[in-house]
């Protein structure tokens, strides 16, 4: 049993803490043996993919696949908060290799969610003997992020008796990680019933691994293409065993792989701030160190961390509905990537800022990280991608709960604003507000065709719901009398101002941006969202940005 934020006890699938923990020691030390820095920046620089190292870690002594495994295959029976620590331990040291071993992960997950025992016995044990890589074979070079334009087909073939005996595969796969060096696949292909996965092994005839693809980032990892020319494979190899089940099984894959994507994006950018912030504390300029300065600490460190903060109090609540047994939550993921992913790749671009010149010579790894960092952004469907689904559902979800869902949100932060708790609930509670309405006057006045005004409610939906989370977070820790609180506290409110900021953008765009709504009923929906308030902003932001500048750098406040 655990407890939630609220003290509501749960049960949780996956790891004990720590068993956790010690796996996550167990990747910390690959750092010093098979992953040192002179071998990632040599992987890098030289484009190689770590094979022997990543079957090594899939090997006996590290087994770091058994960690997504069921118990019952042989496996850890790791659940969403498990893989999340290790996935950003692993990124923490190198996104490439990271984006290596999240392939076999990704590709064994159908066969996870859908596969009958027989299939899960036979490959899911190949993977716990370290017998296999796996690869995810779903994207194509015309279809990209829509599973709907599916072109590669797999066609029944029937015995004398009219049963299916088997299918054969044609078509292709773009970008497929570890996509040339996989023992199986699992592959999505169309049927005549819909799309279905199956597992495609390595050295079928027809199936042709491709030369992996030359990268901006993420140089450690192998990106292919795949090609399947009549490719015949028993009916034993289509998982679950029935025909059309291809896209349900997508969309479990996905809510929860897009937040294992978040973790990613979140070792990366911790690792770029690790780096940041050990500089500054040894950079003297102007007679001090740059980690007095506020033209550095609040303008290229501070923003970034309370992010990233923000990312993973929100992860970690998606990480806690999934182990406990959470459904649907498919948005989530998406909000999930979307916000962690950016953020990333905005702290490692002024991670390099930061360092100067250093930060554009590859020996300080920045440079590195900024280009790994990118792919997150891409991989697993795109931002855009993610805005579409955000503001799409979320905007049926306010629909159909007649603005409750976010008027809740609302209303818990304003609680907490009344309750003297000082995590910005009261500019989370008026945004939530501002958004509950703008989703009414986008609804009603048909403004939802426009892609930027949904782009743009999605970001604040995205906003909106992690502020939530790491106001609930820190109001957690300051209960608990956890040594973090004062840190986290100031953090959400930071991140509150943060939304408010965005809210303030927002609301003229999707109000006077169509130039649909006439001018009295503009202004009083000014009114009506409190925009003058929320422009004004909280008090006391910088003073709060001090105070985890001096948290972050040790600083003697």
């Amino acid at each position: 049993m655990e407890a939630d934020q609220n003290g509501v006890e749960m049960n949780l699938y996956g790891l004990d803490l720590e068993s956790r923990q010690m796996v996550i020691d167990m990747v910390t030390q690959l750092r010093k043996k098979l992953l040192t820095r002179e071998t990632i920046l040599e992987l890098d620089r030289k484009e190689l993919f770590p094979e022997e190292i990543i079957r090594e870690m899939m090997g006996p002594e590290i087994g770091l696949q058994l960690l997504f495994i069921p118990e019952e295959y042989g496996g850890m029976g790791g659940g969403a908060r498990d893989c999340c620590e290790v996935t950003r331990a692993m990124a923490r040291i190198c996104l490439g290799v990271g984006t290596a071993f999240f392939a076999i992960h990704l590709g064994a997950d159908p066969l996870i969610v859908g596969g009958t025992n027989e299939q899960k016995e036979r490959w899911l044990s190949a993977i716990v003997e370290g017998q296999s890589l796996v690869a995810y074979a779903v994207t194509e070079a015309g279809a990209g992020s829509n599973l709907a334009a599916l072109a590669t087909k797999a066609d029944p073939v029937k015995g004398d008796d009219g049963d299916v005996t088997g299918y054969v595969i044609n078509g292709s796969k773009q970008f497929i990680s570890t996509g040339g060096y996989a023992d199986f696949v699992t592959v999505l292909a169309k049927t005549p019933e819909g799309p279905a996965f199956f597992v495609v092994e390595k050295g079928t005839e027809g199936f042709d691994q491709g030369k992996g693809e030359g990268k901006h980032g993420i140089r450690a990892s192998n990106t292919s293409p795949l090609t399947f020319r009549d490719v015949f494979v028993p009916k034993e190899n289509l998982i679950g065993g029935i025909p059309g089940q291809g896209m349900k099984q997508a969309n479990k894959v996905f809510g929860y792989t897009r937040v294992m994507v978040a973790a990613m994006a979140l070792g990366a950018a911790d690792a770029a701030l690790d780096i940041v912030i050990q500089y500054a504390r040894e950079r003297i300029q102007f007679g001090a160190p740059l980690s007095e300065k506020q033209g550095y600490t609040h303008k290229l460190v501070v923003p970034h961390a309370v992010r990233l903060e923000a990312a993973t109090a929100f992860m970690e609540e998606i990480a806690v509905l999934l182990d406990a047994g959470g459904k649907d939550l498919q948005v989530e993921g998406s909000i999930a990537k979307l916000f962690a992913s950016e953020a990333a790749n905005r702290a490692a671009d002024d991670a390099i800022q930061a360092l100067g010149g250093y930060g554009y010579i590859s020996e300080f790894e920045v440079e590195k990280i900024k280009r790994d960092v990118k792919i997150t952004c891409i991989y697993e469907g795109t931002s855009e991608i993610q805005q579409s689904i955000i503001s799409t559902f979320r905007w049926k979800k306010t629909r159909k709960t007649k603005g409750e869902f976010y008027s809740a949100m609302g209303q818990e932060m304003q609680a907490l604003e009344g309750a003297g708790v000082e995590v910005g609930g009261g500019m989370l509670g008026l945004s939530a507000n501002a958004l509950n309405q703008l989703i009414d006057v986008a609804h009603e006045n048909r403004l939802t065709r426009s892609q930027h005004v949904m782009f743009q409610l999605a970001d604040l939906m995205a906003h909106v719901e992690i502020g939530a989370s790491l106001a609930r977070k820190a109001d957690a820790s300051k209960k608990g009398g956890d040594r973090e609180a004062d840190k986290l506290m100031a953090m959400s409110r930071i991140f509150a101002a943060e939304v408010a900021r965005l809210t303030v953008a927002a609301i003229p765009t999707v109000l006077q941006g169509t130039d649909k709504l006439e001018k009295g009923r503009v202004d009083d929906l000014f009114a009506s969202m409190a925009f003058d308030q929320l422009a004004r902003g909280p008090k006391g932001l910088i003073n709060d940005m001090d105070v985890v500048a001096d948290i972050l750098f040790e600083r003697q406040s």
